[in-house]
């Protein structure tokens, strides 16, 4: 299986490309529109053809690469079902296999973040969206944000998954690419909560400015990344 993490600097994106070598098949997680060329070339140099295209949620800080991609590669565009983008081809629900060739991705729905975030477990790799970062979590202050709903995510949910599971984000800004489910237990400063009140108390009171894009960033990307 092929897996490669690759970054958009200016966002501060992780994009995920997973691919059978045999099939030839590969699905992309979280693609930035800028960087489509690059993820272009990626496959044609793997010799790898795109059948999925996928977004954790509605991201509010990048325009999503999924409408240039299917227009590019006719590949599918999944979110899950609780999107409100319309331009998906195939919406995924909680306890679903997402395939490609004999790629087999589990589908976790772990609002909080958003009311649309998922989460998907390939193997022992966790895919964990804006839901678990790296030593954080996502903001719950925007787009039906919800962080008692987070607190459930991440601790009846993600956390609940063997320590040894990586967990990839979907960002990241001081420079982490990977850690695992036992390590954020451990030093992820926003889980060393006693109760679900003391998440929501610290989540409620972080007063962050809002993303940079976040106006042209959510309409876009119910358009897939198209103009609406």
């Amino acid at each position: 299986m092929i897996f490669r993490q690759m970054f958009d600097r200016d966002s501060s994106t992780y994009t995920y490309l997973i691919a059978q070598r045999e099939s030839g098949e590969a699905i992309l997680v979280d693609p930035v529109i800028t960087q489509v060329p690059q993820y272009l070339q990626l496959l044609n140099e793997l010799g790898l053809g795109l059948v999925i295209a996928i977004d954790t949620h509605i991201h509010a800080d990048h325009v999503t690469g999924l409408g240039a991609l299917r227009d590019e590669t006719l590949c599918a565009v999944v979110m899950g079902e609780h999107t409100k983008a319309d331009c998906v081809n195939y919406k995924v629900r909680e306890g679903e296999q997402l395939k490609a060739g004999d790629i087999s991705m589990e589908v976790i729905y772990t609002p909080g973040h958003t009311d649309d975030s998922y989460s998907f477990l390939l193997g022992n790799r966790g895919l964990t969206g804006d839901t678990l970062l790296i030593r954080g979590t996502g903001r719950t202050d925007f787009q039906n944000g919800d962080p008692a709903a987070q607190y459930n995510s991440l601790f009846n949910k993600l956390l609940k998954l063997p320590g040894d599971t990586l967990v990839y984000p979907a960002h990241d800004y001081n420079g982490m690419t990977v850690s695992t489910i036992g390590e954020e237990r451990q030093h992820n400063p926003r889980l060393q909560v006693g109760s679900e009140q003391e998440y929501v108390d610290l989540m409620n009171g972080l007063d962050l400015e809002d993303p940079k894009l976040m106006d042209i960033a959510v309409p876009s990307n119910l358009a897939c990344g198209l103009v609406p």
